[in-house]
């Protein structure tokens, strides 16, 4: 698929945006500048992240609770079986749905800190499909969950992998947002694996823009993301030259929608970094149009 295809292409596709909630003023501000220069391109719903060990809890509740009001958008909050009980887990979810949020990712989480190996909290739920089941008995709410092309790094195989994707999607999920990768061989064969294996839920690739190498390179550490030779290579020696990382950065986005697009996807979901412009060019590739905001 050319590019000029890709533009061209009018098979519907669906985006969707991730956003973290602001630490400071200044945070905030550059957050929701982000949050309006993508809201005309209408994504299917835009989440909010929550922090190690529920550490961004109520800057969590906050934003997505401002984006409900002030918004057209339709924001799912991160929820994670770190650090809470039960019960704890139930007044949040209670209170998401009063605020009037319909839509969770839930995660099993990393301890506060990225402290050592995952722990389950004495009173809490001990896996991400036991923490689905207890949120749908609180609300009917729409429900999202990761998946990881290649591989968690606690799990001992991509076959267990699909096995526990296959657990949460049989709890009630409907849609698996992956990890951030760049192998989209690797994405694509996630996706066959787990289409083998029974699931019929949308497995949606999880794009990353790539400006700030240095802070890909140490979220691709945390999370077992591989980052290929060529992408470390074509950023060499660019650390102090932002221009030339961004139109590096504009065209290894826009090869991968490319080639994902190729590969039979539909559906995308953006780890924004609370940055909006290479997000918007690559949904403008794919020939989203914004819709009018009058």
């Amino acid at each position: 698929m050319s590019l000029s295809e890709l533009v061209s292409d009018s098979r519907p596709i669906e985006v969707s945006f991730e956003f973290s909630p602001p630490k400071t003023p200044e945070a905030e501000e550059g957050l929701w500048k982000a949050i309006r220069r993508l809201e005309p391109l209408a994504p299917t719903f835009v989440s909010v992240t929550y922090g190690a060990g529920g550490s961004t809890r109520e800057r969590t509740h906050a934003t997505v609770k401002r984006i409900v009001e002030e918004t057209s958008l339709h924001p799912a909050a991160h929820l994670t079986c770190v650090g809470h009980s039960r019960l704890e887990i139930e007044e949040i979810v209670r209170a998401y749905w009063d605020a009037g949020i319909r839509h969770i990712v839930t995660l099993r989480g990393d301890m506060p800190d990225m402290s050592g190996p995952y722990r389950p909290h004495a009173l809490g739920y001990a896996s991400t499909p036991e923490l689905i089941e207890g949120v749908r008995k609180v609300a009917p709410f729409e429900i999202s969950v990761s998946c990881y092309p290649e591989s968690h790094p606690d799990s001992p195989s991509l076959d267990h992998d699909v096995q526990l994707l296959k657990r949460k999607i049989d709890a009630g999920a409907s849609r698996a947002l992956g990890q951030f990768c760049f192998d989209n061989d690797a994405v694509a064969r996630f996706r066959d694996k787990a289409v083998a294996a029974g699931i019929t839920a949308p497995i949606v690739p999880g794009i990353m823009p790539t400006t700030a190498f240095r802070g890909v390179e140490r979220m691709a550490a945390k999370c077992g993301a591989k980052l290929p030779a060529w992408l470390a290579r074509a950023y060499a020696g660019l650390d102090e030259d932002i221009e030339t990382r961004r139109i590096i950065a504009a065209a290894v986005l826009a090869e991968q929608v490319q080639e994902l697009r190729a590969r039979g996807f539909s559906q995308f979901h953006f780890y924004t970094l609370n940055q909006a412009n290479l997000t918007y060019a690559a949904c403008r590739i794919m020939g989203l149009q914004p819709k009018d905001q009058s």
